[in-house]
């Protein structure tokens, strides 16, 4: 699978996730022992407060064709409803933008300037997610809730596709969600052909003032 494509699949995948990341007290009465379906219906109520977000990222990328992982950071900007930075700066400098329907890569050390199109997978992820409950996600995906979570303070969800279409892209997707901030901490995609990538999100700031050349290329 290309590699646009790929970031295109992670990048959507995120803002999905982050418009239905939880925030806010009144998320903070949740039990430990909650079901994705509570933290889901929590999460669409308070996730409609986040209108932008930024944080610090670090990719991680293992490959059948890498001798170690490939290890990448930046940093993420987003403005709902459909606009994303993220700017890597560690080890190459590499930028992927989303406005709208298109994706922008660029990635000056490999002579790479790609322009995609990816309404159809916005289109997708935002009705899996649009709705006040899950039954629209669960008809798409098995969700698994693991009690013990990789990592610690998290709550970890994995979502397994039904669907072939979904599942000749991605195999699997693990999610991570702060117990205490309920922000999105982490998001691992299995490809189809064994490859990961894995986001980790620190430094979270909701609601951040953001001028317009942030999401510039040419920023």
């Amino acid at each position: 699978m290309a590699l646009a494509s790929r970031v295109a699949v992670a990048m959507v995948a995120l803002v999905a996730a982050t418009a239905s990341a939880q925030s806010g007290a009144k998320v903070a009465a949740v039990a430990s022992t909650s079901t994705f379906d509570q933290l889901y219906q929590q999460g669409y109520e308070t996730g409609r407060g986040i209108k932008t977000l930024t944080a610090r990222v670090t990719e991680t990328t293992t490959s059948s064709l890498l001798v170690r992982p490939l290890v990448a950071r930046g940093t993420l900007a987003v403005q709902r409803p459909s606009q994303v930075a993220l700017r890597f700066t560690d080890p190459e400098q590499r930028v992927v933008l989303i406005a709208g329907d298109k994706m922008t890569v660029s990635w000056p050390a490999r002579k790479l300037q790609q322009v995609s199109n990816v309404a159809s997978s916005q289109k997708r992820i935002q009705k899996y997610l649009a709705s006040y409950n899950a039954d629209e996600l669960r008809s798409q995906f098995n969700i698994e809730h693991h009690d013990q979570s990789d990592r610690p303070g998290t709550y970890e969800f994995a979502l397994i596709p039904k669907r072939t279409r979904i599942r000749d892209t991605v195999t699997r997707l693990d999610l991570w969600i702060g117990r205490s901030s309920f922000l999105l901490e982490a998001i691992r995609m299995t490809f189809t052909n064994g490859d990961t990538k894995t986001m980790v999100f620190e430094d979270v700031v909701v609601n951040p003032t953001l001028a317009p050349a942030a999401f510039s290329l040419d920023n």
